[in-house]
């Protein structure tokens, strides 16, 4: 069984064999409606210290120029539900946790700038509950485009667009609620993805 996005939505297909018992062809989870993920970003980055914040970390091998880095809200170009909320704040806490930089959302106010757009999210049934036939394991894959900018000269330290993220999860839910934010799995997505995005745009200048 796959999941592809199409249409704006996710959907659920056969990937080879016989469908599981009790599966409906072709299951479109709807997505919710976009909230205000600028106003959450200013909430995730106030709650921390304010207009800017530094925790030290580990090093990296960015130019030496870069000292305040300004996390900007990702783009969701996909029907799941406030997902980039979710990653763009996982992000903002990963760059705090993992490297000795200030983090901003003003990009006028940084030395280099991440910015981003989540292109697709797909969800693959790995396992099934045989008394319920719901689906207990998903291997979910998030496509991004990224883009780690120097403000001053314009220089891309770091660019794709192709950053692929991709992991297995235990969902206690099923797939809508999954991705409308009512399984703790999502937030263990969240930060295993700012994770693998941080130490891309850190290592691999």
């Amino acid at each position: 069984m796959e999941c592809r996005e199409a249409g704006g939505e996710i959907a659920v297909r056969k990937r080879g064999g016989e469908w599981p018992p009790g599966s409906a062809r072709g299951k479109r989870v709807a997505s919710g409606e976009k909230t205000g993920l600028g106003i959450a970003l200013v909430i995730v980055l106030g709650a921390i210290s304010g207009c800017g914040y530094h925790i030290a970390g580990n090093s990296d091998a960015l130019p030496k120029s870069i000292h305040v880095i300004a996390v900007t809200a990702l783009e969701n170009k996909t029907s799941s539900y406030r997902i980039e909320q979710r990653l763009t704040a996982a992000t903002v806490h990963e760059f705090l946790a993992r490297t000795q930089y200030r983090v901003v959302h003003d990009p006028a106010n940084a030395d280099a700038v991440l910015r981003g757009k989540v292109l697709s999210v797909e969800a693959v049934p790995l396992l099934f509950d045989t008394a319920t036939n719901r689906a207990t394991t998903m291997l979910i894959t998030v496509k991004c485009q990224i883009s780690f900018e120097e403000r001053e000269t314009g220089k891309m330290l770091y660019q794709t667009d192709n950053f692929l993220f991709r992991n297995q999860y235990e969902i206690s839910t099923d797939v809508k609620s999954f991705f409308e934010e009512q399984d703790p799995a999502l937030e263990r997505l969240a930060q295993d993805f700012a994770a693998r995005l941080v130490a891309a745009v850190t290592e691999n200048y």
